[in-house]
């Protein structure tokens, strides 16, 4: 499908992606352009076939794919070098959470004989680093694609993910940005704020509470336990939109603090009652294991 493929920035997702495309023999050579030390001694023990790239200069020529897959805050950095060497011919994408910012970035900075048509794979983990990516990371998980006039790229682009297993859809940058500010950023971030809450009740109480952590906010502590700059990129970025959810979850959250206080047994069960018709969507959609605790192996 591709002759040689790149991936800058290789931690879970781009480790993932390089693991997919071996198994899938979806590109004849392949490339990692990785910063940390720590993680290119990992990277190399994946596949002794993987080329390590020390500088993004003239060895970048020939690719046919590029995929940028660091925190969106190093993305203006890389694409000097993408301007200086990048042929024309070449598909450039990344994985970021928030599109509309990514759009204003390769518009104004990138070099017009470019074409970057932008993913968001929703996959991945609380966890960050090469060593815990999958072959499989992609497989019946959704990805999305932001609509771009280059549709021949575009559709290569849909069929690389395809390969990688994904249900891949084209959707519009402004609705990506609103939906994934609910489905995504919104709930990391009272993941953050829970934990903070928690951590601040056992300063104030002097009791250590986190030792009879019950399954909610151990849950809640996984999520919160994902990549801090990664997270900060995303909030930042889609700041509008993420600040419209808080102001929306602040008076819902109101709503039941009124309805707690007043004993307001039939609106609350309505309201709890609805809240589990969706995990009932969520199974029947198969974006999750109907099992108890999520699964979890409790022997």
């Amino acid at each position: 499908m591709f002759k040689k493929i790149l991936v800058i920035g290789c931690g879970l997702i781009g480790s993932s992606i390089l693991r997919g495309v071996i198994k899938n023999k979806i590109s004849k050579k392949f490339f990692v352009y990785e910063k940390s030390k720590k993680n290119v001694l990992k990277i190399r023990k994946i596949n002794n076939k993987i080329i390590i790239l020390k500088k993004l200069d003239n060895n970048i020529s020939d690719i046919d794919l590029v995929i940028i897959s660091t925190p969106m805050s190093e993305y203006e950095k890389i694409i000097p070098h993408l301007n200086k060497y990048m042929s024309k011919n070449c598909i450039i994408t990344d994985v970021g959470s928030t599109k509309q910012n990514i759009l204003k970035l390769k518009n104004k900075n990138l070099s017009k004989s470019l074409d970057w048509i932008t993913s968001h794979p929703i996959s991945g983990s609380e966890v960050s680093g090469p060593e815990y990516g999958t072959k499989n990371l992609f497989v019946n998980k959704w990805c999305i694609l932001v609509n771009d006039k280059n549709k021949i790229k575009q559709n290569k682009l849909l069929k690389f993910w395809k390969k990688l297993g994904s249900n891949v859809i084209i959707m519009d940058s402004k609705i990506h940005d609103k939906i994934f500010s609910i489905t995504s950023h919104l709930p990391h971030l009272i993941a953050y704020n829970l934990i903070k809450t928690a951590q601040d009740f056992q300063k104030t109480q002097k009791k250590n509470i986190i030792k009879f952590s019950a399954g909610g906010l151990r849950d809640f502590s996984r999520i919160a336990a994902s990549n801090e700059i990664m997270w900060r990129d995303i909030f930042f970025n889609n700041k509008k939109n993420i600040v419209n959810a808080i102001n929306l979850f602040i008076k819902n959250l109101n709503s039941f603090k009124k309805n707690i206080e007043n004993f307001d047994d039939k609106t609350l069960r309505k309201k709890l009652t609805n809240s589990k018709k969706v995990r009932q969507q969520i199974l029947n959609l198969k974006q999750d294991i109907a099992k108890p605790d999520f699964g979890r192996d409790q022997g």
